[in-house]
């Protein structure tokens, strides 16, 4: 693939990215949203209907999860790679799901930071900022030791 291709394809896979934030955002059930937009510290958390809220978590971190997978595939062309990063991506999703249902539902942490912040590695790229200066590092680790 040429250079043009490449940086053209991550162009669009980035305003996929965003598309997802702009677009899906008011089709799905976030009622958190509007909770963390008003003066949530002195608010109760909103009632959520929770098979549906967390179905709604589950299909936006999947989509954002196939998209960014796409994006690591285009900048470093390796199949390990992707393996590697889709058992980061699965093991975070059990992990987050796990914590922010528990949390959320029985209240653990008095204060709205923790769920705040469990919240956005779920509906947002944020591994993938933290895979892309990884795997670039690794590759440089390598260029240096192979010379």
């Amino acid at each position: 693939m040429g250079k043009i291709a490449k940086f053209g394809l991550l162009f669009l896979l980035i305003l996929c990215l965003i598309g997802v934030r702009v677009f899906l955002e008011p089709f799905l059930y976030d009622p958190l949203i509007d909770y963390f937009k008003s003066d949530y510290l002195h608010k109760p958390i909103p009632d959520l209907n929770w098979s549906l809220y967390m179905l709604n978590l589950s299909f936006r971190f999947f989509i954002n999860t196939i998209i960014s997978l796409s994006i690591l595939y285009v900048i470093f062309n390796k199949k390990s790679v992707i393996r590697f990063s889709s058992k980061v991506y699965v093991i975070t999703f059990l992990i987050l799901m796990i914590l922010f249902f528990l949390v959320i539902k029985y209240q653990l942490i008095n204060g709205y930071l923790v769920i705040f912040y469990l919240r956005r590695f779920l509906i947002h790229p944020i591994i993938l900022l933290l895979l892309i200066p990884a795997f670039y590092y690794q590759r440089l680790a390598f260029k240096s030791n192979d010379n």
